[in-house]
């Protein structure tokens, strides 16, 4: 007898089970035929080798798209039968396998992984479902596509869970299992590409109906729709047959689809375009065949484009090598967007890059591409299904990846012309997912061997020589073991360092056998993300605030308020990534908690008033923390530039509207211009936050999401322009007489403008060009017809003097304008503007019923018009803003060859509030840039120190870019020969 019967063991209790592991004396009279039953009866008895678990994740409940598995049940059933393991599928509804498959195949079905050995998924497990605790004192295995290994920044927490200890899990990375050649073996670009061709099909037969061309492709579903690979198609079949039949429309021409890459991707587009009546060309053939009006229409051409056929050597004298490009990519040029992109109808990319390669497409080269386009004919190139999705990679104006439910995008630099149209991106990054069964198969074919091999590692019953290859890359596989990460990852310390906001927390660490020794070695952890402190709550703060949640996964956001209730009404639903602090801003008692919270952040963002800026400077400069904010930069913030730079810290402001996207926009106009020759002589640019017309028909044309008082008090500064060659300098006082009665911008609008401030220094600001050789230089505010004449009676009645010596106490509100001194009179006032002056309760006769709470402590008359303007003049349920943007630059060419005459180029933006989601135009339009900036200097994209306003291109070409593209706030651009608006300015 080997061993004692298992019940005796457990009898005899722990006594009994020690002595059941002790080495076994072999008789004489054992057989070898024995050696394999006593091998099995250990592996049986001894806990450390207990059945083997292995867990299949549920997919992140946040990704709805995502069906695919990483094993069938067929896989399942083969491990439970043929390995021994007990195999755990976490219970999901939405997987393209169901749990009673899974359940059929011998899995137990669980809405929650215990005590697996081994976990695996497809995408990255979300942080909060992420159990790295050891299972029978071993640490756990986890596998999947992490987005790690580049140094992905919104996974860099993930990645710092797995360097907590010495018994943190096991990180192995399904992109980096590859082949003895270092090709990737377990993946889903096939079925990326396959994918791709149906959705940029389909989203190409989309923009042509926008130019009012049907395409045959508008009857064919998206792959989601399909069982299966082979419906998807046997739908494309049906449209290749109509094809056939009936061909493509005259007003599209030949259809070419240019496929690039050389890989899976690639491979699987084409296979699935063999579904067509499809005939192969080469680039050469791309000009010829377009222009033939006798090309065969019942025909799709498809071009694969590989490099040799588009680089080239910029010297023109290196013939093209591959092995020459990967040595020296530097001396060559894609001239793809020439060559190829103007005769393709569908660009299908599935090409790599890497940086220092020359890209497919850069942002310039794009428009070479759609103006030679555009020459050729209006359906070519408009649409592109970038199955890379390499965002700001081989075709750098892909800003974004998208998703299955809105796959497509206009990509439009913000170089990209504004008279010029953009392309039309499907960048959609899961891809696979739409093919989920055909998908999920392969990848569990192949994923099998590699899973074995691990499991009987596990089981310490590895063969090294059936299975050394899997062994290997699995090892290569591995960005983290132990605690640590492996030798080849080693670079990824210095993100994690960069990436903690304060302190260190071991992540590994070495304890000696000895009581009396302990050496501890300590790695960047990634416990704390990145945070960005908010001082304030009010209306800019909710679309700041969605922008920095999108970034959830590594930033954190703490916002600092005076009014707790209204910062814990911000931000509800999103507490897990946000704190709020209660903090009385501006008081002297609050300075020393203020000072913590900066010196626990890495950017500060501050929407209080523009006063208080310099305080929350001085606490940055103590602790050497960046700041942003919307406001003018003052004397007081300017003053601190010089320690601004000696701290290595950036206080950037004038980054929301007016100042902000006023700034960049003209920044990024005017540089286009002088990039084509062109001299600016006169600039214009007015901008404006106001009602929507429909709900404009109210006193002073205004209404009030915030306090009116900035407002008033703009119309109170001194100004000062130049403007038809004549130097204007205008006192506060006289600002109002001196307004601008028409101002001819945006038809259908009465519109009339201030003055705003001093325009003089943009010249130097906006590099203008000297201001004696500028004919014009203005910038201005504004508003509906009536404003300035209200306001200004306003004035004459005393109603903005905010002299301290002159505080009253009202008894009721329609006093006000009697109670302000010895011009109270209405002598004088025009019908309109009395009428307006009741209607507001200013004046007896007006409403008494809808009043704000009189103040019992007395007040300034200015203090007091602004509580019962921003009462009486507050946004209703239902009624929207207004922000109207616009520039006119008037140029003269420098180049010899070019006519003498002017062009006058006008740039607008024109947005409303959104009902739907309660923001704002005028909270979209500072928020939005605001966030935008703060995360460029977050990510250190930023080198710029001291104290600046957003004029260089390094801050204002990525914010206009996000706007744009994630936002759809835009400027759209005219041009036109002839005079500007200065002599329409001139007739008041």
């Amino acid at each position: 007898m080997l061993s004692q019967p298992r019940s005796s063991k457990l009898k005899n209790g722990w006594r009994g089970l020690a002595q059941s592991r002790r080495p076994q004396v072999l008789s004489s009279s054992t057989s070898l035929a024995a050696l394999p039953l006593l091998r099995r009866h250990f592996t049986y008895d001894s806990p450390k080798q207990a059945r083997l678990s292995l867990g299949m994740r549920r997919e992140d409940p946040s990704r709805i798209w995502e069906r695919r598995a990483p094993l069938t049940p067929h896989a399942v059933s083969t491990l439970v039968e043929s390995e021994g393991v007990d195999v755990v599928v976490q219970a999901c509804e939405r997987r393209v396998f169901s749990n009673a498959e899974y359940e059929a195949a011998g899995a137990r079905i669980q809405d929650k992984l215990t005590d697996q050995s081994i976990v695996i998924g497809i995408k990255e497990v979300p942080l909060s479902e992420l159990d790295t605790s050891p299972v029978n004192g071993r640490p756990r295995t986890h596998v999947m596509f992490s987005h790690t290994a580049k140094g992905q920044p919104y996974n860099l927490p993930l990645l710092g869970r797995f360097l907590e200890s010495p018994t943190s899990p096991r990180l192995i990375d399904y992109e980096l299992l590859t082949g003895g050649n270092g090709k990737r073996t377990v993946a889903f670009g096939y079925f990326a590409g396959s994918a791709g061709v149906i959705e940029g099909l389909q989203a190409s037969a989309l923009d042509l109906l926008e130019i009012g061309i049907a395409s045959p492709f508008l009857h064919l579903p998206r792959p989601f729709a399909h069982r299966d690979l082979g419906s998807v198609k046997g739908s494309l079949r049906l449209v290749g047959e109509y094809i056939a039949a009936r061909g493509m429309p005259r007003a599209v021409g030949p259809f070419v689809v240019t496929v690039t890459g050389s890989g899976n991707v690639s491979q699987g587009a084409l296979d699935m375009l063999a579904e067509l009546p499809v005939t192969f060309v080469s680039p050469a053939q791309l000009p010829a065949l377009v222009s033939d009006p006798h090309t065969d229409l019942r025909r799709v051409y498809v071009v694969h484009a590989l490099p040799q056929s588009y680089v080239s050597s910029i010297d023109g004298k290196t013939p093209y090598s591959r092995a020459e490009y990967y040595a020296n990519p530097s001396l060559f040029e894609s001239r793809f967007a020439e060559t190829i992109a103007p005769y393709t109808s569908l660009l299908i990319n599935g090409a790599g890059w890497q940086p220092g390669f020359p890209r497919l497409m850069s942002n310039e080269q794009l428009v070479t591409a759609i103006r030679k386009a555009e020459q050729v004919g209006r359906a070519r190139f408009r649409s592109i299904a970038d199955v890379s999705c390499d965002v700001e990679g081989g075709l750098e104006f892909v800003s974004r990846s998208t998703t299955i439910s809105e796959p497509s995008f206009v990509a439009r630099p913000a170089s990209h012309p504004q008279n010029l149209r953009g392309v039309q991106v499907m960048s959609v990054d899961i891809l696979p997912t739409e093919i989920p069964f055909d998908s999920s198969v392969h990848f569990s074919q192949k994923l099998m061997p590699y899973l074995r091999a691990l499991i009987h590692s596990e089981q310490n019953r590895a063969d090294p020589e059936s299975e050394g290859q899997y062994l290997e890359a699995l090892d290569r596989a591995t960005i983290a073991k132990g605690g640590e990460l492996k030798q080849q990852h080693g670079w990824l310390y210095d993100l994690l360092s960069a990436a903690k906001s304060a302190g260190s927390s071991p992540v590994s660490s070495s304890t000696s056998s000895s009581s009396t020794s302990t050496t501890t070695t300590t790695a960047p952890s990634l416990q704390a993300k990145k945070k960005v402190l908010l001082f304030g709550s009010g209306m800019v703060a909710k679309p700041f605030c969605e922008t920095i949640w999108s970034r959830n996964a590594d930033v954190e956001l703490i916002v600092a308020s005076n009014n707790l209730r209204e910062a814990e009404a911000l931000v509800r639903g999103n507490e897990d990534y946000t704190t709020v602090v209660g903090v009385n801003i501006g008081s002297s008692t609050a300075e020393e908690k203020m000072s913590q919270l900066v010196k626990s952040a890495d950017v500060v963002v501050s929407l209080l008033p523009a006063g208080l800026h310099p305080q929350i400077a001085e606490l940055c400069l103590d602790h050497s923390k960046h700041l942003v904010t919307a406001s003018y930069i003052s004397p007081a913030m300017r003053a601190l530039h010089d320690r601004a730079v000696e701290s290595d810290v950036l206080f950037l402001n004038e980054i929301g509207l007016d100042p902000g996207i006023d700034h960049m926009s003209a920044m990024e106009m005017r540089d286009r211009l002088e990039s084509e020759g062109k001299r600016v002589v006169s600039f214009i640019s007015w901008c404006g936050g106001l009602p929507a017309p429909e709900d404009s028909n109210v006193p002073l044309g205004m209404k009030f999401s915030w306090s009116p008082k900035a407002l008033m008090s703009a119309a109170l500064n001194d100004a000062k322009y130049k403007m038809s060659g004549k130097m204007h300098d205008i006192p506060g006082t006289r600002l109002l007489a001196s307004h601008f009665p028409h101002v001819p911008i945006a038809p259908g609008f009465a519109l009339e403008g201030l003055a705003n401030r001093n325009s003089l220094p943009y010249a130097q600001s906006y590099n203008l060009g000297p201001l004696d050789g500028l004919e014009t230089v203005f910038r201005g505010t504004l508003r509906y017809k009536g404003f300035a004449e209200l306001l200004s009676a306003m004035a004459n009645q005393g109603l903005l003097n905010t002299n301290e010596k002159d505080k009253i106490v009202l008894k009721s509100w329609n006093e006000l304008g009697s109670r302000v001194g010895q011009d109270a009179s209405v002598a004088g006032l025009t019908r309109d503007v009395e009428d307006n002056l009741v209607a507001l309760s200013i004046l007896p006769g007006g409403p008494t019923n809808d009043l704000p709470a009189l103040p019992t402590v007395p007040h300034t008359p200015f203090d007091l018009l602004s509580m019962l303007l921003a009462h009486k003049l507050r946004y209703h349920p239902g009624e929207r803003d207004m922000v109207i943007l616009s520039h006119e630059i008037i140029t003269e060419s420098t180049l010899p060859s070019s006519s003498s005459q002017r062009e006058v180029h006008t740039s607008s933006l024109i947005t409303y509030g959104d009902l739907e989601t309660g923001n704002s135009a005028m909270a979209r339009t500072v928020g939005l840039p605001l966030a935008s900036a703060a995360l460029l200097i977050l990510d250190n994209r930023v080198r710029a120190r001291g104290v600046h306003s957003p004029v260089e291109s390094e801050i204002y070409r990525p914010v206009l870019e996000e706007l744009a593209g994630r936002h759809g706030i835009t400027m759209k651009e005219t041009t036109r020969v002839g005079g500007g608006m200065a002599k329409s300015l001139a007739r008041r």
